[in-house]
């Protein structure tokens, strides 16, 4: 994969994205800080997120519990908060590239693809419950730019099933392991190996732990991508300044990211002598599941703190328990645009895709036309199969 003119690749530096998200708080002045901010901490690249709230929140949207803990006490409320319009984001677009670095977005809805195609951006993304989001992974395919798609709180099997979606676009597709908590506890590093082993893509790592370590130990693991929230000020109000970082440790985070990729062959082999041996004895202490000339060589460039965390890696994919509550409430489902009157046929114009994931899921949209409302639907509502002839 290459994006302008930086190559991507296990046999590359980490390609490294500063995440301002809505960390710029509805306030294009501070997101044009956090754009300067993210280049002179040594980013590759710097993110937004465009979403317009109505088209992306149903009246039956709620908070995750990581926004209520930050204080949000109403999804639309918070979302609209925190909007940049789109000639906001222009200015941002133009002072990266200004910087020398990449402009990225994630975008949100179908309907918005066409608008953000009016800016210069070098990359699209696609958030993790969006996984499930056919219509808006091949809205974004069609523009022909690099595409991330990110798969946070996602089974190996549905990472499986969206990449064959965008199979016209695999030469500039890389993928990002995540866990989808803010801040994550945990690291689950096995994921990016089980993505890359099974899909053959770039495969990165979209970190939302709160330490400025965790990307040594992601490339390490694998990462040719990281991506981290950056933010101004830890304390601020708002669902994700508390797993950001500032711009000093966003700039310790790239040079150490960078100086791993020389362990990544040997955390691997660590990876595979812990798996092997304990699958003859699961009760092997890690010390002695490696081998000691391994251990002897991989100690000066992995580091103890690498090695402890190949000890706990198991590679696979999965749903983490903290991540269920986040895969409900912002995957996106079939929702009614309208009133629906028993005995309507559905058609297009009924129905359009938003939050939450409790009702049929984005993927299955086209299933729905034709198909008879067997009650009354009422507007701006995920659409359940119990709705359906």
């Amino acid at each position: 994969m290459q994006i302008g003119d930086r190559k991507i690749g296990i046999n590359h530096s980490p390609y490294i994205i500063a995440e301002i998200g809505v960390n710029h708080d509805g306030e294009v002045a501070r997101a044009l800080e956090l754009t300067d901010a993210a280049a002179d901490a040594g980013a590759d690249a710097v993110k937004l997120q465009f979403f317009e709230t109505d088209r992306l929140m149903s009246k039956a949207a709620k908070l995750a519990a990581y926004q209520k803990t930050a204080g949000e006490t109403d999804p639309i409320e918070m979302l609209k908060r925190l909007e940049l319009t789109i000639d906001e984001m222009a200015m941002v677009v133009d002072r990266a590239h200004e910087r020398g670095i990449h402009a990225i977005v994630t975008v949100f809805s179908m309907e918005l693809v066409e608008v953000a195609e009016t800016l210069a951006w070098d990359v699209y993304k696609t958030a993790s419950p969006d996984i499930v989001n056919r219509p808006l992974l091949e809205a974004l395919m069609a523009t022909g730019k690099p595409m991330i798609v990110s798969t946070g709180a996602s089974e190996l099997d549905e990472v499986v099933r969206a990449v064959g979606w965008l199979d016209d676009a695999r030469d500039r597709l890389a993928v990002l392991q995540c866990v989808s908590c803010y801040p994550a506890p945990e690291m689950e590093l096995g994921g990016i190996r089980a993505i890359s082993d099974t899909l053959g893509l770039p495969t990165g790592y979209s970190d939302h732990s709160a330490s400025h370590r965790t990307g040594n130990t992601a490339v390490c693991a694998g990462a040719c991508l990281l991506e981290k929230h950056i933010t101004d000020d830890r304390k601020r109000i708002g669902p994700d300044h508390k797993a950001s970082l500032l711009t000093l440790q966003l700039e310790a985070y790239s040079e150490m990211s960078r100086s791993a990729v020389v362990g990544r062959e040997f955390f691997r082999q660590i990876v595979d002598a812990i798996a092997q041996s304990r699958s003859v004895n699961p009760e092997i202490s890690l010390l002695e599941s490696i081998p000691g000339d391994l251990y002897s060589n991989a100690y000066p460039i992995v580091g103890a703190g690498n090695i402890y965390q190949a000890g706990k890696v198991t590679v696979e994919k999965r749903v983490l328990d903290c991540e269920r509550d986040v895969r409900e409430v912002s995957r996106q489902s079939v929702v009614s645009a309208c009133e629906i009157a028993p005995g309507t046929i559905i058609t297009h114009d009924m129905l359009t895709i938003k939050r939450p994931g409790t009702g049929i899921l984005a993927y299955e949209i086209d299933t729905v036309f034709g198909r008879v409302a067997t009650r009354e639907i009422e507007a701006d509502v995920p659409i359940v199969r119990e709705d359906l002839s």
